[in-house]
């Protein structure tokens, strides 16, 4: 009776963690879609040559596609704010202050600055989503204490003060960090690993990259990938990821045919995960990650593990990338050279492999 009992206790807890993920993500999924569709459609009409980045039908639409993703954290705050039933407007103020031009030019290229007799780490804030729903719902818990013990005279200016000092305080001091610091930590074991061999360190990436994704984590790999361009004239990272991007393609492709179809959710359902792996394969992960892999946690894993199998395939193949670009069909010119076939194969290991294990190990629930 007792483990009967524990079963559905822990049953219960992760049903509420998908149900509050589905609850902030869902109202803004076919936003999530739609701009990785038009971002991706514009790096394929500049890689075909059709326009140039200084067209101006491409600075205007690249702007609203890229800059959604920048501004993430605005929509998850107002989303996580209707979740978890927090003020929504107080809710704003924390993006609000992440996103400040002032602040984030200077924690996003390695200055920093004292507050409360504390060095603020460096961060990286746009397109991020831990921080931001971290810090939603510490003020979900700071706001109790407020509506119940502040007067409702001055409640109205009071509670927004009191909640910005105690959130923006552990935003800036240890929800923003944490994904740089984790990325830091498991780009340096990287290189320890690729010194020693490089097919464990592609594996290792492939593993790791796309919950690097979801924490916010694998921005610190950027600018050390485009200082090794810089420098070396290649950088050996970027190719290990490409395997995982078509893993989580691959498993939301294989939750598409799981998703029970007798029912209007199951036809929404299916929809979005034909929909998030179509632009999965086009280089934009997001969608599949927040509105299908994540939420059903399994496919993320089976998805990760894809990434792992082809990541030590490219890990083999020693390619380079010799401009940055996050890769895709859509930019694998920038990954042309020795290995590239294989490279190539790589993130066809990954989609294959990511659909057959979700398709086989994952069960699509009631």
């Amino acid at each position: 009776m007792e483990n009967k009992t524990d079963n559905k206790e822990k049953t219960s807890f992760g049903k509420k963690i998908v149900d509050n993920l589905t609850g902030i993500f869902l109202p803004v999924i076919n936003l999530i879609t739609a701009a990785s569709i038009m971002k991706s459609i514009l790096i394929l009409l500049v890689t075909f040559g059709v326009m140039t980045p200084e067209n101006g039908i491409y600075r205007i639409f690249y702007a609203v596609s890229d800059g959604f993703f920048y501004f993430l954290p605005f929509f998850l705050a107002a989303t996580a704010s209707r979740q978890w039933k927090t003020d929504m407007f107080i809710s704003m103020m924390i993006p609000v202050a992440m996103l400040y031009p002032d602040l984030m030019n200077l924690l996003e290229n390695g200055q920093t600055f004292p507050f409360l007799g504390i060095n603020v780490p460096q961060a990286i804030y746009h397109s991020s989503v831990i921080p931001v729903l971290l810090a939603v719902g510490l003020l979900k818990l700071v706001e109790l204490p407020c509506d119940r013990f502040l007067p409702e005279v001055i409640k109205g200016f009071v509670k927004p003060i009191i909640c910005m000092c105690i959130v923006l305080t552990f935003t800036f001091l240890l929800f923003g960090p944490l994904g740089t610091w984790i990325g830091s930590g498991l780009t340096k074991l990287f290189f320890l690993l690729y010194d020693w061999n490089s097919i464990v360190a592609g594996a290792f990436m492939g593993l790791l990259i796309q919950p690097m994704v979801v924490i916010g984590a694998h921005w610190a790999i950027v600018p050390i990938a485009l200082n090794n361009i810089a420098t070396q004239g290649f950088d050996v990272i970027m190719p290990l990821l490409g395997a995982a991007v078509y893993g989580q393609a691959g498993a939301a492709f294989a939750v598409a045919l799981k998703c029970r179809i007798s029912t209007e959710k199951g036809k929404f359902d299916r929809q979005i995960a034909i929909q998030s792996g179509f632009t999965a394969c086009l280089g934009v992960t997001e969608p599949a990650l927040y509105s299908v892999n994540l939420p059903r946690v399994w496919p993320l894993f089976w998805g990760c593990i894809a990434g792992a199998v082809g990541g030590a395939l490219a890990g083999f193949a020693g390619n380079h990338c010799i401009s940055f670009a996050f890769p895709s069909v859509l930019t694998c010119v920038a990954f042309a050279g020795p290995g590239f076939l294989l490279f190539m194969l790589s993130m066809l290991l990954g989609l294959i492999s990511g659909f057959v294990l979700t398709y086989l190990f994952y069960r699509e629930k009631a």
